[in-house]
């Protein structure tokens, strides 16, 4: 049987935009917008800000564009900038392989595009190759046993994703993409040692694995040479080293006519993905039963055990992130604001005493039923106990904005409007839907980035 690496590296080398059908094309216009509303939204963001600083006085070659800074610099310094604006705020898409493949990839793919100044269509191919790549990596890491053990897989998997985005723009054949897929992974970091006191170094992970992937694809497009058995290698190979239950298989399942990415999602709510099917339950819950929120004495989230130790902490309000990543918090807000936007996430909201009062009174517990279908479906249950006894009960397979219930082309436009406005002229967003929506049509990238900078 074919190495996982070698056939990844073979698919991300040879694929051509003529292979994408009309439905990929149309999803993968998407998830750009997204990504570029997340990443313009993210570019206010002191942590987006910290970064922006160091690259801007570590200047270098102007080759890329560092979004609304008015300033180019090297390719890989740019990816990280906007790898961290993209995933600033946790509104950035999201794949059931517990990874956020837009804000490694898209980055890799924009920064090297416009380095080489190339096409619309190759930077949407190279995206395409870079989600594909990264999901089943991902997914054949077992992202269960991977998440367990303390990895974050946007960062682990992201430096494969982007490799392979750059390496597709910059021509690599088979063995030069193989060394690259080989330093990209050896670069692999990430840990969820932020979710003890919300660091910010959750918004980094990405923006330095696509950073570390775009500095991959140039030196094997160099000559260097990466480790040819990166993901099987039985001693230090990536599978082995950052999971108990890895299923390389999955890497060659359809591999080049079924697309797994396409099965990526676009985020409804400015938080954790796995919060998204509660608050999807206790808003609806809420409208259907018409209950007010003080008349709650308690709420059960029914969930999924790996869900439980990334999201079910008892919350306390230490930064955005803690609130983004809690259950209780995310669950609280949107019963008594019916939405889970920007706004529910400010420096203020989070510690709002009435929210903190309706938190304490959530309750994140095991469902059998709902483990098991974890982490291929971020499913829970939702039931609410009223004061008065009273018992509503609901439970949501697939949350909004998942494959199962999709976004148009206009309601990511109208999200990306909503992130956008408070920083770009309704012109200047005008014109980035209107490119992006016929993205396969640039001749030169830069008609893109250059309303960008």
């Amino acid at each position: 049987m074919e190495s996982q690496t070698r056939a990844l590296a073979r698919f991300s080398s040879h694929l051509k935009f003529e292979d994408l059908n009309s439905n990929l094309i149309e999803t993968f216009r998407k998830y750009l917008l997204d990504g570029i509303g997340c990443g313009i939204f993210g570019n206010t963001q002191p942590w987006s800000r910290i970064v922006n600083r160091l690259i801007k006085e570590e200047r270098g070659k102007r080759e890329s564009t560092l979004w609304l800074e008015r300033f180019k610099g090297p390719s890989s310094n740019i990816s990280l900038g906007l790898g961290v604006m993209i995933h600033s705020f946790d509104f950035d898409d999201y794949h059931n392989a517990k990874i956020h493949p837009g804000a490694a990839v898209i980055p890799a793919a924009i920064s090297v595009g416009e380095r080489l100044r190339t096409s619309g269509k190759k930077v949407l191919t190279a995206m395409v190759s870079g989600y594909e790549t990264m999901v089943r990596i991902a997914l054949a890491t077992g992202p269960n046993s991977s998440r367990l053990r303390g990895w974050h897989l946007t960062g682990t998997t992201g430096t494969f994703g982007a490799a392979a985005a750059a390496g597709n723009l910059l021509g690599l054949d088979e063995d030069g993409m193989r060394s690259a897929l080989g330093l990209a992974g050896t670069q692999s970091a990430g840990l969820w040692a932020f979710k003890a006191d919300g660091a910010m170094s959750k918004r980094f992970h990405p923006g330095r694995s696509s950073q570390s992937g775009v500095i991959s694809a140039l030196l094997a497009s160099r000559g260097f040479k990466g480790p040819s058995q990166i993901l099987e290698a039985e001693d230090g190979g990536f599978f082995k080293a950052t999971s108990d239950e890895a299923n390389p298989s999955l890497v060659l399942e359809g591999l080049g006519k079924r697309f797994l990415s396409i099965e990526t999602s676009i985020k409804p709510y400015a938080c954790c993905a796995s919060a998204h099917s509660s608050i999807d339950g206790i808003i609806g819950l809420a409208k259907v039963h018409g209950f007010n929120p003080r008349e709650v004495e308690r709420i059960y989230v029914k969930t999924a055990r790996g869900v439980i130790i990334q999201c079910g902490f008892p919350y306390q309000p230490l930064s955005v992130l803690q609130a983004q990543m809690s259950l209780q918090y995310c669950v609280a807000v949107s019963l008594l604001e019916g939405k889970a936007l920007v706004e529910q996430f400010s420096e203020e909201k989070i510690s709002d005493p009435e929210i903190l009062n309706l938190a304490s009174r959530v309750e994140v517990i095991l469902d059998p039923e709902i483990d098991r279908l974890y982490p291929e479906r971020f499913a829970s249950k939702v039931e609410v106990v009223l004061n008065n006894g009273k018992r509503f009960e609901t439970r949501v397979d697939s949350p909004l904005g998942s494959p199962e219930k999709t976004m148009t082309f206009g309601e990511v436009a109208s999200k990306f409007k909503s992130l956008a406005g408070g920083v770009m002229s309704e012109d200047q967003m005008e014109a980035v839907i209107e490119r992006v929506g016929r993205i396969e049509q640039l001749g030169d990238i830069r008609d893109l980035t250059e309303v960008l900078a």
